[in-house]
């Protein structure tokens, strides 16, 4: 209902204000290539939680995300990052960033490879559709970083090199979390992280709680 009766006015939000349309900067993917516009990220804050199954290929994706945040302008300390075990736990992870209110926008980044059971496609399915879910339900962009590969050699491709996703997911973020603070406004907290959370009501009105996290 907020997006909606954002969008009845026409001037409900500018996006010329922090980036243009024209696309200056084109990613190649494996499977093809993306334009992306000029952005502006010295205002935007930006989270990153990563896995710590298949650690140095998702390292390098964190790596290559944080280039693409560094390039377009995010300044070190508005990059929060933190980790959790696996895939399976980067949605409630990135449910509470969200509710704190504190970024602008997240990264969940991680690597599944498909195995001789279904559990590959099980956790594939539950990741991707809990992480758009913790979007949807908060109005905070949370980026799908999560490589789901049928082999190693495919985590290589797409994690190294020029062909490197992470950066693609950086700028994504950015370019959503631009998006957000146009759309919606608001004013930012002053620290990052798991600080006060953010309940929100029926109303869609949030309203901060109590301190808790670390």
């Amino acid at each position: 209902l907020v997006l909606a009766a954002l969008c009845v006015s026409c001037n409900a939000f500018q996006l010329s204000k922090s980036f243009s349309r024209s696309p200056v900067v084109r990613r190649m993917a494996v499977e093809g290539a993306v334009d992306f516009p000029t952005l502006d990220g010295s205002k935007a804050r930006i989270g990153i939680i990563k896995t710590r199954w298949n650690k140095e290929d998702v390292s390098n994706l964190v790596d290559g995300c944080k280039k693409a945040l560094k390039d377009t302008g995010v300044e070190d300390a508005n990059v929060f990052e933190t980790e959790v075990p696996g895939a399976f736990e980067l949605p409630y992870a990135a449910r509470l960033l969200a509710l704190s209110g504190t970024v602008d926008a997240i990264v969940c980044v991680g690597v599944l490879v498909k195995g001789d059971t279904m559990h590959f496609e099980y956790i594939s399915e539950a990741v991707s559709s809990g992480i758009m879910n913790v979007g949807l339900q908060t109005a905070c962009p949370c980026v799908f970083g999560v490589l789901t590969c049928n082999t190693e050699e495919q985590v290589k491709k797409r994690s190294t090199g020029k062909h490197n996703h992470g950066k693609d997911w950086g700028l994504t973020a950015v370019e959503m979390a631009l998006l957000r603070q146009e759309a919606l406004g608001g004013t930012q907290k002053p620290s990052m992280g798991f600080g006060a959370p953010i309940e929100v009501g029926s109303s869609g009105k949030t309203s901060a709680g109590p301190k808790v996290g670390f």
